[in-house]
């Protein structure tokens, strides 16, 4: 399988760059495209039609391919993979029964390959600002397909909007969807990880009062004011005004500990001023245990880039393609460290790449299982054996 990433600002940019990437010969069939609210993705959809190109695609909360990182452009991946290997399903979400749709998908993805690997996308935010339940949708594909299915991907973003992020294919687009990429494992190799590299900050802490995404008290103290005092910004707990999801420069997640002995990054996004109660991203339970993080450094891109180069020296052979998921608070905290992460990662694999920002990530951690992710880094290799 040959790939090759393409990138532009306009839909004339990407056609123009389509072209030059076919001049060697080279016949794509599949696009992967990451593409911002901002463009207009069904005048990108229809020139990569014009050459017959089947599209996997979401909308970005920026985007980025081979050393060059973009906010508000488009980043497509290219290759020319058999199209008996891959299949591209799109199952609606209907009156938000995430779990229904899940099932319905893994049905499909069961009746196309025996051994089906895949990748997976789904709007982040949907009807103005409702958040999309990856976690629900992770556990129930996992029940499903067993606790050995392999898959990674992001859920779409609409460049900080809160409003609505899409996915779509060269036939259909949606704002409430799940889209896969299903692959003949037997054919097509799936390597990656989902990784944060914080480092925990502190004692362990135990949620004492929640009640699903929101919690109330840490510690028998009331939650809000102790993020806050954590951040160094107490003084703010008393500004109606301030809003710590908009305000990512103030961002650190929660490492909390799963049932099962693994980490999770969970992050708040916002004080419910009523209550003064974290509303998080992922739900913690009452008894549920986590620490708070350390400030970012260096460290953290250089552990995602240690990873990866011990993944790769277990190859024996080299991948054809690399794609990014990371998530979209990663860069306000992180700064010029995401850029580092996925210039490290290109350099590393040293294969065509793509990738975007995104409102949640799927993979599997290090020796982990499968799960829904917050503030990770999630890249994945693909290799047609």
């Amino acid at each position: 399988m040959t790939a090759k990433s393409i990138k532009g600002k306009s839909t004339e940019e990407i056609k123009t760059a389509l072209q030059q990437s076919m001049t060697d010969g080279f016949k794509p069939t599949l696009a992967i495209v990451f593409i911002s609210v901002k463009q207009n993705r069904q005048s990108v959809v229809q020139e990569l039609q014009q050459y017959n190109i089947d599209v996997f695609g979401s909308t970005s909360c920026g985007e980025f391919i081979d050393n060059h990182q973009s906010d508000g452009e488009i980043a497509i991946l290219l290759t020319d993979m058999s199209r008996e290997h891959y299949s591209i399903i799109l199952e609606e979400v209907e009156n938000k029964a995430v779990d229904k749709a899940a099932s319905l998908i893994a049905k499909k993805i069961q009746q196309h390959f025996k051994s089906p690997t895949f990748l997976l996308t789904c709007p982040g935010v949907y009807a103005n600002g409702h958040y999309f339940d990856g976690d629900t949708l992770v556990k129930t594909l996992v029940r499903e397909l067993g606790d050995d299915c392999v898959f990674f991907g992001g859920m779409g973003g609409d460049d900080w909007g809160i409003q609505n992020s899409y996915v779509f294919t060269h036939q259909k687009e949606s704002g409430n969807a799940i889209l896969a990429l299903v692959f003949n494992g037997e054919k097509i190799s799936l390597q990656g990880m989902a990784i944060h590299g914080w480092k925990p900050l502190g004692i362990i802490r135990k949620v004492t009062k929640s009640e699903g995404n929101k919690v109330y008290s840490i510690d028998n103290k009331p939650a809000a004011e102790m993020y806050l005092k954590y951040l160094g910004l107490s003084e703010k707990a008393e500004d109606e005004s301030f809003d710590i999801f908009k305000d990512l420069s103030v961002h650190f997640p929660f490492i909390a500990k799963r049932k099962d002995g693994e980490t999770v990054i969970k992050s708040p996004r916002s004080i419910e001023k009523e209550t003064n109660a974290l509303l998080m991203d992922i739900d913690m339970e009452e008894g549920s245990e986590f620490q708070f993080t350390t400030p970012p450094d260096f460290e953290i891109s250089e552990e995602i880039i240690s990873e990866a180069t011990a993944v790769k020296n277990t190859l024996e052979s080299q991948p054809d393609a690399l794609l990014i998921f990371s998530c979209a608070g990663r860069p306000p905290v992180l700064g010029p460290l995401t850029t580092l992460e996925n210039e490290g990662l290109a350099k590393v694999w040293n294969v065509p790449m793509a990738g975007f920002y995104t409102y949640g990530e799927f993979g599997r951690t290090k020796n982990g299982k499968q799960h829904f992710h917050s503030s990770m880094c999630c890249w994945v290799t693909m290799k047609e054996l």
